[in-house]
């Protein structure tokens, strides 16, 4: 073989080997929600849904079923689906009709020092071709399988995302793949990293309830004190119930501006529900700092 040749096929053969990645032993796949039951139009069972889901499973090269296995010392996922809803939708002002269905898998494993969780979600959008019912349930069925391929590719870059380590996930962050910055910045975030706290406080400004609440929760969970007055900011004319959520996370995150806050809302709010939610935030940040912890107090190690 000509060196040229040569080398180009250890290129590649290299490349292979480090596509490949880790492969994720499966204990158990299951289906939860009411959507299979109710939908008459979709017309399949949980068993040929599970089917399905675990051909998408197979289609990624990285998931191992566990039956009869031996594991050693690994921990095997369990995965359980749900199909939120199934739908027809008009879209394109209008002019077309869309069949969607969306899929959220849980994936769970025990038996380490903490149970892990950990949630993706995915879109199936197929466009109806006709009014007809063998139509619509095509285009349906198509759709089920868009979303559980979706979700399924998801799972393999949270757990990618897992086995890697910070270093090469603050560079994630920078990837075009949006999903692979999701996780990237899910995983920083659960491990406390610095780089995370800027980009979620920036995600308080989305559109998306959602999202906004999913990064309130991982500011709170790192205590971020950085994340304080932009969640003051976000909390001005908001409902009473996201109030309240807000007013609660800055009774976990603490901090005397944090504190300031809650004291100001727990004397003068016009809301009798918004004061009370403050004074038992307040309460919570009084009882946290007694105990004498540097979170409790207020001082975030992703801020330094």
């Amino acid at each position: 073989m000509k060196p040229a040749l040569l080398l180009t096929a250890c290129v590649l053969l290299l490349g292979a080997c480090r596509d490949q990645g880790s492969r994720y032993p499966v204990e158990d796949v299951r289906l939860s929600g009411a959507t299979l039951t109710d939908n008459s139009l979709l017309a399949l069972g949980q068993d040929q849904v599970r089917a399905l889901l675990r051909q998408q499973l197979e289609a990624t090269k990285r998931f191992e079923p566990t039956e009869g296995k031996s594991l050693g010392q690994s921990r095997p996922w369990r995965m359980t689906l749900d199909l939120p809803f199934t739908r027809e939708v008009l879209k394109d002002d209008g002019q077309h009709t869309y069949a969607e269905v969306g899929a959220t898998l849980v994936l769970e494993r025990f038996g380490g020092d903490l149970p892990e969780r950990y949630e993706v979600v995915g879109l199936g959008e197929i466009r109806l071709d006709s009014e007809k019912p063998e139509a619509r349930r095509k285009a349906l069925r198509e759709a089920l399988e868009a979303a559980l391929r979706q979700v399924s590719e998801s799972a393999v870059l949270q757990l990618s995302a897992l086995d890697r380590d910070n270093g090469a996930l603050v560079q994630d962050l920078h990837a075009t793949d949006p999903r692979v910055r999701e996780f990237a910045l899910r995983t920083l975030a659960e491990r406390h990293h610095p780089a995370a706290a800027p980009l979620l406080i920036e995600q308080l400004k989305s559109n998306d309830a959602d999202t906004v609440r999913r990064a309130i929760g991982a500011l709170v969970e790192m205590r971020a004190a950085s994340a304080v007055p932009a969640l003051i900011d976000l909390a001005r004319g908001k409902e009473v119930g996201f109030l309240q959520e807000i007013v609660f996370a800055l009774g976990e995150i603490g901090g005397s501006e944090a504190e300031a806050y809650l004291y100001t809302v727990a004397q003068g709010h016009d809301q009798p529900a918004i004061q009370a939610a403050a004074q038992q935030a307040l309460d919570t940040l009084y009882a946290s700092r007694k105990h004498g912890t540097p979170e409790a107090r207020g001082t975030d190690h992703a801020d330094h």
